[in-house]
């Protein structure tokens, strides 16, 4: 259905709200998705590299163990997500809502998280080398055992975040200075 197009899918998912969608392993890999109704959708493994989500819904998704390298997920609505172990390396997150989000142990590698709402968001274990988290609010959230090296957080609101064992070597401060 989602091949249809995002027009069909969002059609469907409005006429049939309260059935359940599994697209757990599915390819989605290069499609356009922007402005699709993922909400709530188990996405457990599925390939979405590459894939167009701007704007797309993906509130309470489960994208365990997904796999959204490179993906351009700007501006999507990832509330509640549960994203354990998935990879959004060198994806593009900017100004993407993530809050209560679980992205424990994920790879973030190189990600675009600017001006992203991480509030509460837990981010426990997650590999974020060369990460950019300029201007993000990670209001809550747990980096507890996150590896940041080299990471750029300038301007990242970061009040009330737990960091035991975060490692930040490297990284740039939200106080613009490099921590070594």
């Amino acid at each position: 259905m989602l091949r249809s197009g995002v027009a069909a899918w969002n059609l469907a998912r409005a006429e049939r709200p309260s059935v359940e969608v599994d697209l757990v392993d599915v390819d989605l890999s290069g499609l356009n998705l922007a402005g699709a109704n993922l909400n709530g959708v188990d996405l457990t493994g599925a390939d979405l590299s590459g894939t167009d989500l701007t704007g797309a819904v993906l509130a309470g998704a489960n994208l365990t163990s997904a796999d959204l390298f490179g993906a351009d997920v700007a501006r999507a609505d990832l509330t509640g997500v549960v994203a354990h172990d998935a990879d959004f390396t060198r994806a593009y997150l900017t100004r993407a809502w993530l809050r209560d989000a679980d992205l424990t142990m994920a790879y973030l590698t190189s990600t675009f998280l600017g001006h992203a709402d991480l509030t509460g968001a837990d981010l426990s274990g997650a590999y974020m080398t060369g990460a950019y988290l300029g201007e993000a609010d990670l209001t809550g959230a747990t980096l507890a055992g996150a590896f940041l090296g080299k990471a750029n957080l300038t301007g990242a609101t970061m009040s009330a975040v737990v960091l035991d064992g975060a490692d930040f070597r490297d990284a740039t401060m939200p106080d613009g200075i490099t921590h070594d």
